[in-house]
């Protein structure tokens, strides 16, 4: 008996592009336009994401410029950066506005890598729901007599080997963001 493994597949998939996203929200010390990705920005009457209203481009390793292309959302832009605390200093010049990412200090490091690291287990636990509902599938199966027990242990294991790919995949993307954290 075969079991259909796609759907589970693309649940861990998507576990991980949710990792790789919430990480790359997460602040370093350079600048990385994908930490403004959360902003939200009162234009128009209605909130619209940052990236709808201008343009953001890295100007220096700790210093991103955001060019609007309506000048009248200059201060909008400004408030949206503000108000969404993500330790930056915001400047508003001529051209736009410039977003400095200060110098991170040990604790704050330290802050941030417990934060990456809460984002990881967040990650593992949409894994282990996943596996559990598949693994409640099977149960299902076995119960309605399509599977035997023979190939419910084998499915299993080809469950856990999928987790444990993931899980690589998971950690490796956690170490990755703690290296440019702790620097």
């Amino acid at each position: 008996m075969t079991y259909d493994f796609n759907p589970f597949k693309k649940q861990l998939a998507g576990a991980e592009e949710w990792l790789k996203k919430e990480m790359g929200q997460i602040r370093t010390g350079q600048a990385s336009p994908s930490v403004l990705d959360g902003v939200k920005v009162e234009a128009y009457g209605a909130p619209m994401a940052l990236k709808e209203v201008a343009s953001v481009m890295i100007e220096g390793a700790r210093t991103l410029r955001i060019a609007p292309w309506d000048r009248a959302q200059i201060k909008e832009i400004e408030k949206a950066i503000t108000k969404a605390d993500l330790g930056l200093s915001v400047v508003v010049d001529d051209q736009g506005v410039r977003v400095n990412f200060p110098e991170l200090t040990s604790d704050r490091r330290k802050d941030i890598a417990k934060a990456a690291k809460d984002k990881l287990e967040d990650a593992k636990k949409q894994v282990r729901g996943h596996r559990d509902s598949v693994i409640k599938d099977l149960q299902a199966k076995e119960k309605a007599g399509g599977f035997g027990k023979d190939d419910i242990f084998r499915l299993k294991n080809d469950i856990q080997k999928l987790i444990d790919e993931s899980n690589k995949r998971l950690e490796e993307a956690y170490e990755k963001k703690e290296k440019e954290i702790v620097g």
